[in-house]
């Protein structure tokens, strides 16, 4: 079978982190990533999910969503307090947009990106730019996320809160308990296989950027994104199971969060969202994929699909 993802395998011993939960490890792994990154200061979190609804919590503002999104961002955004309304905005499924604009400082969700130097040319000192680390991510683990800013007071209070409310110690019994918190920090584990593909990620981006210019080609597009590599078709449910049968895996990429009963709260017309959930789909795409594998793709793609 050629997989949608790549997912690589890690062995990890117990017996060489200090303290499961705040080993030293998270603490290099932040630091890491914000150099590569191009920030300041970095506040891991247990999941791409909590950082949103942290970064949201209590606001009790109205954000502008794409309807094709996860929905995990719509539990984010309601559960923290906040509204949706959502927007036909298809173009950003694989890159970085703007969650939210305060004005004064803005939410980037990247959690489909990750680049050297990016939040230098996509943020502003005091914005908050959120990644994930979910197993299947450009920097993937055990689950996971982190903001990054350059606005300290920011970040730590992010780091607080994520700590059941209390202050940073290395010795945990002088921390002090300032606020009721969550337990949403990042552990050692998520944070030990974060950074062995932290290491990974500028190879890997390298060998994506190569298939990626061989699909666009292939089907004479200009895709742009480097965590997945979608198609638009008229039969997709049959190319689904026709690509199946030819061992190639694919998903969807995502369904139309306003038209589902749970997100929606008047009848929006976003034709092209609607459009895209009946025909959106992915193909394999990750840095595994070997020359023979990624041809074999684009002949099954190019029998089967009607191109929409």
């Amino acid at each position: 079978m050629i997989k949608l993802f790549n997912i690589p395998n890690y062995k990890l011993n117990t017996a060489t982190f200090n303290h499961f939960l705040h080993d030293e490890v998270v603490e290099r792994f932040e630091k890491k990533f914000c150099n590569f990154i191009g920030a300041k200061y970095a506040c891991s979190v247990n999941s791409a999910t909590n950082a949103i609804y942290l970064s949201l919590l209590n606001k009790n503002t109205r954000v502008d969503l794409p309807s094709i999104i996860p929905p995990v961002v719509c539990n984010a955004i309601l559960t923290a307090g906040s509204t949706i309304n959502f927007i036909d905005n298809i173009d950003w499924v694989g890159n970085s947009y703007i969650l939210h604009n305060f004005g004064e400082y803005k939410i980037i969700d990247s959690a489909q990106k990750v680049e050297r130097h990016q939040f230098i040319k996509e943020a502003d000192e005091q914005d908050l730019m959120i990644f994930s680390f979910y197993p299947t991510k450009p920097i993937g683990s055990c689950d996971g996320g982190i903001i990054v800013s350059n606005d300290f007071e920011k970040i730590k209070w992010f780091k607080e809160a994520t700590l059941n409310g209390m202050t940073y110690s290395v010795d945990n019994w002088n921390r002090e308990i300032k606020f009721p918190g969550y337990k949403m920090y990042m552990n050692s584990f998520q944070c030990f296989i974060a950074e062995k593909n932290l290491e990974k990620l500028e190879k890997k981006n390298n060998k994506l950027e190569k298939i990626k210019n061989r699909y666009n080609r292939a089907f004479n597009l200009n895709n742009s994104s480097k965590h997945l590599y979608r198609l638009n078709v008229d039969n997709r449910e049959q190319l689904i199971e026709l690509l199946k049968e030819n061992n190639i895996q694919t998903g969807v990429h995502y369904a139309a969060a306003h038209l589902n009963p749970v997100y929606k709260t008047s009848r929006l017309s976003l034709a092209m969202s609607e459009g895209e959930e009946n025909t959106t789909i992915s193909i394999p795409f990750h840095e595994k994929m070997k020359k023979d594998e990624v041809n074999f793709v684009i002949k099954m793609v190019n029998k089967y699909a009607n191109r929409y």
